[in-house]
């Protein structure tokens, strides 16, 4: 096995090592990084459906109430939270929010099963203040981000104690069998925010692609190059003077002597070569005469 051989061999046994190290560190920041960005999408979410609920509290319901004999589901927070987010679903649809609740007035916001799962975690941990998990959806892997519902305003159970005491155009719209028997700080739902992570993860794995793609580019120009400078520096020298050596040991000493200037290995290699030469050419001519 030649000179050139064992060190391409060393290089690319390096390289792999270097490569697969890399590689997994890369592709294991990226992929934290496109959840992270999922994580803060959500994030977002989940505040602007929040403020919609405060908005709608402090500013909307008041001016509302004064109507006894009505009910406007447009006065509730979590009705204009949702509405204001399925706004937001027309232009990006695999978004969604959602105001999951085990006993709901309004059927559209009953938790299905996976969300039932989070409120019900919710109910047995009381410090639980988020929960965020990734799930299968239709469209492919989805970021869920849930925060608890939880009754704290006393002024809630005039609409969810009893049907009795409930505003009369509320049960004939929603009937009098959901959305009651709530109590004070009682967790009762949960905000959910779903978003889906398919575009940061395919844009994670486009730049994983592309980095190591550009690291292994950058490899081969090097390897060349390197092969060029062990090529001129290293194995030519060495092979001219192993031709050299074989003429002399068949007593050919018409070999010119190798050029020695520099201070490097090979240099010093060079004067070591000629010093022998000539010291065994005068031998020879000792011997002869």
């Amino acid at each position: 096995m030649g000179l050139r051989t064992k060190f391409n061999l060393a290089l690319l046994l390096v390289f792999t090592i270097g490569l697969a190290v890399t590689g997994y560190i890369s592709y294991t920041l990226l992929q934290k990084n496109a959840q992270d960005e999922v994580l803060r999408n959500a994030g977002v979410m989940m505040e602007a459906a929040s403020s919609m609920r405060v908005y709608t509290q402090t500013h909307v319901s008041p001016k509302l109430d004064y109507q006894p004999d009505t009910f406007l589901a447009e006065s509730v927070p979590a009705f204009a939270a949702t509405e204001m987010m399925n706004q937001l679903r027309k232009k990006y649809e695999n978004y969604y929010y959602k105001e999951a609740v085990l006993n709901p007035t309004n059927p559209r916001d009953r938790a299905v099963e996976w969300e039932s799962d989070v409120v019900n975690e919710f109910r047995n941990g009381a410090d639980k203040k988020e929960i965020m998990g990734v799930r299968m959806a239709t469209s492919g892997q989805s970021l869920y981000l849930a925060r608890p519902l939880k009754i704290v305003d006393p002024g809630c159970l005039t609409c969810h104690s009893t049907p009795d005491k409930a505003p009369a155009a509320m049960v004939t719209q929603y009937g009098g069998n959901n959305g009651f028997g709530w109590k004070l700080n009682e967790t009762i739902g949960a905000q959910v925010v779903t978003v889906p992570m398919s575009l940061p993860i395919e844009n994670a794995n486009r730049a994983f692609v592309t980095f190591m793609g550009s690291l292994t580019g950058v490899f081969v120009v090097l390897f060349l190059i390197l092969n060029i400078m062990l090529s001129f520096l290293i194995v030519k020298p060495i092979t001219r003077m192993s031709e050299a050596a074989n003429e002399i040991s068949t007593g050919n000493m018409e070999i010119a002597e190798f050029e020695d200037k520099g201070g490097d290995e090979m240099a010093l290699l060079a004067k070591s070569f000629n010093r022998m030469r000539r010291s065994l050419q005068k031998a020879i001519s000792l011997i002869d005469s």
